[in-house]
């Protein structure tokens, strides 16, 4: 069985016991979390939602939140040599683990 949810924009498939990186939720570690914007479930027949599947809830348990891998970010501007930086970003993600989906 899985079902595909929507989280942080993003539109993930999920099953049973699955880790998942999304983006960050603002929920303590070791805590449940629902999803209740499900689009799709499937089991032995396949529910779409118009545009999300009623009565359907995903729920998940927080693992940890933290913050992902840096990517450098080099500004530039040709023929300014004073117009040169580097900056860097990461990313603030929540890792949860999926606990039951409800159809």
């Amino acid at each position: 069985m899985y079902a595909i949810i929507e989280t942080g924009g993003k539109q993930v498939r999920v099953e049973v016991g699955q880790k998942v990186f999304v983006e960050k939720l603002d929920v303590e570690e070791n805590k449940a979390v629902s999803f209740e914007k499900v689009l799709l479930v499937a089991d032995k027949e396949v529910k779409v939602g118009t545009p999300y599947v009623e009565g359907a809830k995903v729920t998940a348990k927080v693992v940890k939140n933290g913050l992902g891998k840096k990517i450098r970010i080099y500004k530039y501007k040709a023929k300014h040599n004073s117009a040169r930086r580097m900056i860097g970003h990461r990313q603030p993600y929540t890792c949860v683990v999926i606990e039951s989906i409800v159809a």
